[in-house]
């Protein structure tokens, strides 16, 4: 099936709906984007893109500029809280064949997908009040008072979807009982390492994501914001916690803090309106997929509507071939979970002996094609 003739409403222009952007190029369809945010922003943390996620931005065509602006990441290294290494893991030979490991600000990504949309308008600081489905199509109803007819409508608009609110019977994102401190601070080590230390339920997380920049990411399980959470922090995880808590003492702009979300739907689409990337699956952080599943949905949406002959037979065979990958990552981040909420002498002592075999098998479906 061509797009030529279609109208396909995308509701979201981060990296879900950016990179659909990309992929439905070539399909002829007319594309229109909304974006709630006033406009393109260079606030935010940083990102982390497994082999799979690198994967599709050649396919999209975006893998040269954005790993101009990222850090190869070549391994990952697991330890305790007292800084006791449990396991290495050569992500660079994992991932070999599929993609290189990359980290990055999270504005690079974003400013590298927007370059990569072209000329196609983005309508800033906008977003649907209203869905109505009328036959095949859907009538949209925007914020400003506009109206206008869709053949599609993509709601890619994160873990908090207005789309998903409109027309999912207002199914709300589940809290993990984790809430999350992500922050960025001056880099102290030349080694391209993912780096964790591993509490009871809590975990601290740093990656280079430039020349001079670090990423910090602290799970502080499920009690929200707590006024003394940096002290505990310095208190209870080794070195480099104490010096990159102390970015935050000169500066605290970057900091971003909220709860770890995830999407639990039996279907993705309602007649001609269908969630991608997190609004329709968001799951823990803690397998990194979260960019990569965006990635993969937008290039097997736009193949699925290549290849279909209607739209509806298309999102049925999107969902179809989607289903059992986003399913398996969602599985993944819950055994992740439970395994960091062991008693911390058991913990360690699965992860020194089991820790990489765990690692690989997480990962195991991923490195085949979407």
């Amino acid at each position: 099936m061509r797009g030529d003739g279609i109208r396909v409403l995308i509701v979201g222009g981060g990296v879900a709906g950016l990179a659909t952007v990309a992929a439905l190029r070539e399909w002829g369809a007319t594309v229109d984007v909304v974006e709630r945010a006033p406009g393109p922003t260079d606030s935010g943390t940083g990102i982390y893109l497994t082999g799979n996620a690198t994967r599709m931005l050649d396919v999209l065509g975006l893998a040269e500029p954005i790993a101009d602006v990222s850090v190869e990441i070549t391994r990952q290294r697991s330890a305790n809280q007292r800084g006791r290494r449990l396991f290495d893991i050569d992500v660079a030979a994992l991932w070999q064949g599929v993609g290189p490991c990359l980290s990055l600000p999270r504005a690079h990504l974003h400013r590298a997908l927007l370059d990569g949309v072209g000329d196609t308008p983005i309508r800033w600081g906008r977003q649907p009040v209203a869905l109505l489905a009328e036959g095949d199509q859907v009538a949209v109803e925007f914020d400003d008072g506009a109206t206008a007819r869709y053949d599609l409508v993509l709601g890619a608009d994160g873990v908090n979807s207005t789309v998903r609110r409109l027309a999912f019977d207002g199914q709300a994102a589940r809290d993990l009982g984790q809430y999350a401190y992500r922050w960025v601070a001056p880099r102290v080590d030349d080694e391209p390492v993912w780096s964790v230390q591993l509490g009871r339920g809590r975990q601290f997380l740093t990656i280079p994501i430039s020349d001079e920049q670090t990423y910090c990411y602290y799970n502080d399980g499920p009690v929200a914001d707590r006024p003394g959470w940096r002290d505990e922090l310095a208190e209870t995880f080794t070195e480099p916690v104490s010096t990159m808590l102390k970015a935050l003492d000169y500066d605290d702009s970057t900091l971003h803090a909220g709860p770890n979300q995830e999407v639990l739907l039996d279907s993705w689409s309602r007649g001609p309106v269908l969630l991608i990337g997190d609004a329709a699956h968001a799951t823990s952080p803690n397998m990194a997929q979260g960019a990569a599943m965006a990635l993969e949905d937008a290039v097997v949406l736009a193949s699925s509507l290549a290849t279909a002959g209607s739209i509806a037979e298309a999102l049925r065979g999107y969902e179809a071939r989607r289903r059992p990958r986003t399913d398996w990552v969602l599985g993944q981040t819950h055994r992740r979970d439970k395994a960091t909420g062991l008693p911390p002498a058991l913990r360690d002592l699965v992860m020194r002996r089991l820790g990489e075999q765990m690692f690989r098998s997480n990962y195991g479906p991923l490195f085949v094609q979407p």
